[in-house]
């Protein structure tokens, strides 16, 4: 008897580990569909944003491809390590856009840009909430596959560890810099 109390411990234990792993897998899924989501909200904007500074900065056309490029480059990435890294460059090329809005006068004045401007300054909050969202989830699931005795019915299941969305060391010196404001 004393055994069988055991047995049926022992298998009520590995269901809630296996629904537990298989709900934090569910949350990680969820949570990128939620980063896309933004992803693909910023690409939307992006062909926007070029086409108004074109009329403004014709002769910037290097500055105006790297941003395309860089969009192209973004969309076209499979899987959570290369999506972040091409997000970062696309996010270096964002700023170089950006900052030909102080070059030209018309064009920081313009309704356009500076409602495209903001459109996209929300979003990049959006984004990094939403990563930081994400990486917490993965956390989570990375925790439960590793840790003792979890890890065993991971194992058994196939449960993997997933990836964080991380931006690297010198991007993530360039955001924690203040910015220079010079008159």
């Amino acid at each position: 008897m004393i055994l069988l109390i055991v047995l049926v411990a022992v298998v009520l234990y590995a269901v809630v580990v296996y629904n537990s792993l298989v709900k934090n897998r569910q949350q990680v899924k969820e949570a990128w569909s939620t980063i896309d989501t933004q992803l693909k909200r910023r690409y939307d904007l992006i062909p926007n944003l070029v086409e108004t500074v074109k009329g403004y900065a014709a002769h910037e056309s290097a500055t105006l491809e790297k941003v395309i490029q860089a969009r192209s480059s973004a969309m076209g990435q499979e899987g959570v390590k290369a999506k972040g890294k091409a997000e970062e460059g696309l996010s270096g090329a964002l700023k170089s856009i950006f900052a030909l809005g102080e070059s030209y006068p018309d064009l920081k004045a313009n309704s356009n840009f500076l409602e495209l401007q903001q459109e996209l300054s929300d979003t990049e909050t959006k984004i990094q909430a939403t990563r930081q969202f994400y990486n917490t989830v993965v956390m989570s699931m990375n925790t439960k596959v590793e840790m003792f005795p979890s890890n065993i019915i991971a194992k058994m299941f196939h449960f993997e560890k997933a990836d964080f969305f991380e931006m690297s060391e010198e991007e993530a010196k360039k955001a924690q810099e203040t910015p220079q404001v010079k008159f």
